[in-house]
């Protein structure tokens, strides 16, 4: 099946409030796909990055932090409010693991689902925060960006 961004997008949507329930409510990753999957169409949904995004990065959580953690701006991990810990921790995921996806993509999902779930100003703070771990993580991609 050919996968639509629009496809990944809502994957990237629901992952990521897959991911905020997680952290609050502490269910079971698989309770909670079987949620979203029983209660949304997903149809429109590419299922398979939901599922990646959702257990990988639950997996990959400490090497993840490690990555985005430098760039907090004098700020703990602790201190982030649970949208804001969802989508840097699923976006760190992409940029580490999913070179497939340029990392400028990862970066743009994010500040799209920031501005329409986090605080007033979330994705100015989340946009600084990942372009500091693609400079880690995508050292040759970003460098080739800045080259143009």
């Amino acid at each position: 099946m050919n996968v639509s961004p629009a496809m990944r997008r809502k994957a990237r949507h629901y992952a990521m409030q897959s991911l905020y329930q997680w952290h609050m409510a502490g269910a079971s990753l698989n309770v909670i796909e079987a949620e979203y999957k029983n209660d949304n169409d997903m149809s429109k949904v590419d299922v398979g990055y939901f599922h990646e995004l959702l257990h990988n990065t639950a997996k990959n959580l400490g090497a993840i932090e490690a990555l985005f953690g430098p760039h907090l701006q004098e700020r703990s991990i602790a201190e982030l409010d649970p949208i804001t810990m969802a989508l840097l921790r699923m976006s760190t995921y992409e940029l580490k693991y999913r070179l497939d996806v340029p990392y400028k993509v990862v970066i743009n999902e994010s500040v799209t689902l920031a501005k329409k779930f986090g605080a007033t100003d979330a994705h100015k703070f989340i946009n600084g925060v990942l372009d500091g771990t693609a400079a880690v993580t995508r050292k040759v991609e970003v460098a080739a960006d800045r080259k143009r």
